[in-house]
């Protein structure tokens, strides 16, 4: 009894809890083991059409593409740096494998009181992808604490930074994770390449246009491994869109539509300021970096994304993601004409960048056209749309195909009552019974997109443990990662366009032979995006 009490007390006393730890101590929590270690409920498919059907037109009815990783030897361990540690900096860290030790409360406690915590179990299966953090950053101290008891195990003890600068130049940190307000992702990440540093780098790539070539030119000299944080890339559904979309099952698609809706004050980056927050915890220098010097403010600091100098509004921060969803199962690439517009039309708390905002990409060599719109002060659910001449996909967590009753494809099915128009033509659900890790309307967006969870083998699975799973391993494999510096320029040049547009009233147009815009000038580009 006293060997067991010393373990508890030593728990207790630990300075950080590993994803490794609490499996190992899952036998001192008897009221919890029980079920945390229950099995996880076979994923659930539906298959509306006999499969005779699916021959009949050339698809594959195994639900269950097999988008395993290429074979790596994990014994190498990789020593990591984070940079940043709010919100997403927190959420990296433990897909990575380590959680706070307020999360691992909250969640246990939410286990006993409800006999079943997904999000608990999730992160427990998670696999061991073999990593030591060996340095931490963040401006705000008290993040910067956080970060340093959280990733610290027994043994180690990760060094804290107070500049990013010398944890991207330290001897034994092999990759960076940077999870920074936007106007840190680009400088930050050419810093790391520089010092031959691999980089998990948050969306959107950059905040500054020159900021695009930089990083891409530098990331292709010194061969690094960048991977750019759009989990989109490990979600089922959207393999099986591009699947089903190879097959032809939506036949010319000339038209998709996304969507952003959301409908509170968090949702639209209006968050907490953390009580302990001053100009004595907050290098208020070193935040400002290259944005202009303004005072200390604390909604600047806590509501970045609201300020151009330091965000890159919807369009950087949520367009982005439904971007490279569309541009992974299209190959889209660089639109050759961008239309925004949009406004502040609900949160007039001082912000400037829109809570309102359209964009319509055009692809005249393509035939199509892709529609974003966005409002945060609406939480009326908007699926993701491809639409074809056959048939219309909606893609997120889950994948939807609905026949269109003009087909020239199912003309004949649907004339033989083959094909019912009132049912989907094919349907894939990636999920289990129970949301009890979606407490509020925007995780509840974020897992309805396919950005929080999917399913492996009938398990669920955290998107970005995933994602940060793909960096590690093509680190060991030398290979290139699912959103390579490749995708990352597309992306970054599609966003930018589209906060031209909106700053400038007009269409901009994309020259893909001159690989710069055909209708903005280098001061206009420095006068809006600042370089």
């Amino acid at each position: 009894m006293e060997e067991q009490e010393k373990k508890n007390k030593a728990q207790e006393d630990s300075p950080g809890i590993s994803r490794r730890d609490i499996v190992k101590g899952l036998v001192t929590l008897p009221a919890v083991g029980g079920v945390l270690l229950s099995a996880y409920q076979k994923r659930k498919y539906e298959n509306i059409l006999k499969s005779s059907l699916f021959s009949e037109i050339g698809v594959n009815t195994d639900l269950n593409p097999a988008r395993k990783p290429s074979p790596v030897n994990r014994d190498h361990q990789i020593r990591v740096g984070i940079i940043g540690f709010g919100i997403r900096g927190e959420q990296l860290v433990r897909a990575a494998g380590f959680a706070t030790e307020s999360w691992l409360k909250t969640q246990m406690e939410r286990a006993e009181s409800s006999g079943n915590n997904i999000a608990l179990n999730t992160f427990l299966d998670q696999e061991d992808l073999n990593i030591v953090f060996n340095g931490v950053c963040d401006v705000f101290d008290v993040e910067a604490d956080t970060a340093q008891k959280t990733v610290s195990d027994s043994g180690h003890q990760a060094k804290k930074y107070e500049n990013w600068n010398d944890l991207v130049h330290a001897e034994d940190i092999d990759a960076v994770i940077i999870a920074t307000p936007d106007h840190w992702h680009a400088p930050m990440a050419i810093e790391a390449a520089k010092a031959g540093k691999h980089v998990y780098l948050e969306k959107p790539m950059t905040h500054k246009m020159q900021e695009t070539y930089d990083l891409y030119d530098i990331v292709k000299k010194t061969g690094i491994v960048l991977q750019l944080g759009h989990q989109f890339r490990q979600t089922e559904s959207y393999g099986k869109a591009k699947e089903l979309i190879r097959k032809d099952v939506l036949g010319k698609i000339t038209m998709i539509q996304t969507n952003t809706n959301r409908n509170s004050p968090n949702g639209a980056w209006q968050y907490d300021i953390h009580p302990e927050a001053s100009e004595r915890t907050i290098d208020w220098q070193q935040f400002l970096g290259n944005a202009p010097h303004v005072p200390f403010n604390k909604d600047h600091f806590f509501r970045w994304r609201k300020y151009w100098a330091y965000g890159t509004g919807l369009s950087g921060d949520l367009l982005t993601h439904d971007y490279d969803a569309i541009n992974q199962i299209l190959d889209l690439g660089i639109p050759r004409y961008v239309t925004a517009s949009g406004g502040i039309y609900f949160f007039k708390d001082g912000r400037e960048v829109p809570d309102v905002f359209n964009v319509l990409f055009e692809y005249p060599e393509r035939d199509m056209t892709f529609q974003y719109s966005a409002t945060l002060a609406n939480e009326y659910n908007r699926p993701n749309v491809i639409m074809g001449h056959d048939a219309s996909m909606e893609v997120g967590n889950t994948l939807m195909v609905y026949p269109d009753r003009s087909s020239t494809r199912y003309e004949k099915m649907i004339g033989e009552g083959k094909i019912d128009l009132e049912l989907p033509l094919f349907s894939y659900t990636s999920g289990a019974e129970g949301l009890d890790a979606i407490t509020s309307a925007t995780e509840r967006y974020f897992a309805s997109k396919g950005l929080l969870y999917t399913f492996r083998d009938g398990k669920r699975v955290d998107v970005t443990h995933l994602h940060i799973a793909d960096w590690l391993d093509s680190i060991r494999n030398n290979s290139q990662p699912a959103c390579h510096i490749g995708y990352g320029f597309e992306e970054a040049v599609a966003a930018h366009m589209g906060t031209l547009s909106l700053k400038l009233a007009r269409k901009i147009e994309w020259d893909h032979e001159k690989n710069f815009f055909a209708n903005v000038s280098w001061d206009e580009v420095m006068q809006v995006l600042k370089g």
